[in-house]
């Protein structure tokens, strides 16, 4: 399907996928099949050589899996897309595709605990050593990189401290060296910010938040350079298969088509309630990259459309104190996602991020205090009410 030049908006419904491929269906058909037909040995022959164009087996490559391929590259203007069976299947394919043994990974200050578990694995079983840095200048980042650095590795904003870092920055330190950069986009999708469009190499994400967008589906996405994906689709994605079912592909594809309406939603509901618990007297410190008083509002303003849906605040209290308050809310969730109609609230130091030591989580901002919120879709009247009842047990 050629592309036309379209509003995200237009696109996102659209990219990829045309019904009169398709019999005339409107919706993307879901082909729930883990093989395909060939018309001859001979045609057999010429797919698995390369020399003719088709489909074989589904871990290689299947119609509803490609409709989705196509939109989200469309969507983060990148070459391709690789869908993958969880955000986290997407993560390692990218990370081990671009190391080899002795190599070295800088990171952003703060990662998600299971992208930490990789990290901490692959130094352990291949001495891929990684660092972190804040990335908050040239200089503090140049500073990390050493001969045997393959890429850069950055979350922004940072999971769950809200932190935002400067991708145009970041991608051109990155450029001095020939290395790339790999951008986890969950937080953002690609209708609140672009990384690729910023002069980042590789986007991933947790499709299984705002891109799925309703709390029913686990996978992973990956957008980048034609050349690159290529190789991740015929050896990490391939051999270690860590691929998405057609089905949760028909899934994404349906989420997808409403992602801006529930974004904008998203983003005005935190508005709203970042601007609540900055009055409230038990919330000590609130972080959300939308609010004119976080130092990284400049940073959020200029490559981001808005704050995005999450907002992380800390209280005055304990480890006790802060679970207490989740045990006292009444209708919203106590879950470790985000991005779903439904407003969810965990507690990252003993949940998501419960594998980081604690030395490490706490040099990534992530203390006992800190409880982090992602808002849904409801009123968001109904939802301060329930967060505030709960906030005024403490």
């Amino acid at each position: 399907m050629s592309r036309t030049p379209k509003h995200f908006e237009t696109a996102v419904i659209h990219e990829g996928y045309d019904a009169k491929d398709m019999l005339g269906s409107l919706t993307t058909p879901l082909f729930q099949t883990s093989t395909f037909t060939f018309g001859s040995a001979e045609q057999g022959e010429r797919r698995f050589g390369g020399e003719e164009e088709g489909y074989i087996y589904s871990r290689l490559g299947n119609p509803t899996v490609t409709a989705l391929e196509e939109r989200i590259a469309a969507l983060e203007n990148g070459e391709r897309g690789l869908a993958f069976g969880s955000g986290m299947a997407a993560v390692s394919a990218v990370l081990v595709a671009l190391t080899k043994a002795n190599d070295h990974i800088v990171c952003s200050s703060g990662l998600y605990g299971c992208t930490f578990g990789l990290l901490t694995m692959m130094k352990e079983k291949y001495n891929i050593d990684h660092d972190f840095s804040t990335m908050e200048s040239k200089e503090a980042l140049r500073s990390m990189i050493k001969p045997e650095t393959a890429c850069i590795y950055v979350e922004t904003p940072i999971n769950p401290t809200m932190k935002v870092i400067d991708l145009q920055m970041v991608a051109r330190v990155a450029k001095e060296f020939n290395i790339p950069v790999v951008v986890d986009n969950t937080f953002s999708s690609p209708y609140l910010q672009r990384p690729l469009e910023l002069g980042c190499d590789v986007v991933v994400h947790s499709a299984t938040k705002y891109i799925g967008g309703h709390g029913d589906v686990i996978a992973g996405l990956v957008v980048g350079k034609k050349e690159f994906l290529d190789d991740v689709a015929m050896t990490t994605q391939k051999d270690i298969g860590g691929i998405i079912s057609p089905f949760d592909a028909w899934l994404l594809l349906r989420g997808l088509k409403t992602l801006p309406i529930r974004l904008d939603r998203h983003c005005d509901n935190a508005e709203k309630i970042v601007e609540k618990l900055r009055e409230h007297p038990k919330v000590s410190t609130v972080y959300y990259p939308g609010d004119e008083k976080n130092p990284d509002h400049p940073i959020m303003m200029k490559q981001m459309k808005q704050g995005g849906g999450v907002i992380s605040f800390e209280i005055g209290g304990t480890k006790e104190d802060a679970q207490r308050m989740l045990n006292h809310l009444s209708f919203l969730k106590i879950a470790v996602s985000l991005g779903d109609a439904e407003t969810l609230i965990q507690h990252p130091a003993t949940m998501t991020h419960s594998v980081v030591p604690e030395p490490s989580r706490l040099k990534m901002g992530i203390t006992d205090q800190l409880i982090r919120l992602s808002v849904g879709l409801e009123q968001w009247e109904d939802i301060w009410f329930d967060l505030n009842e709960a906030l005024n047990s403490l």
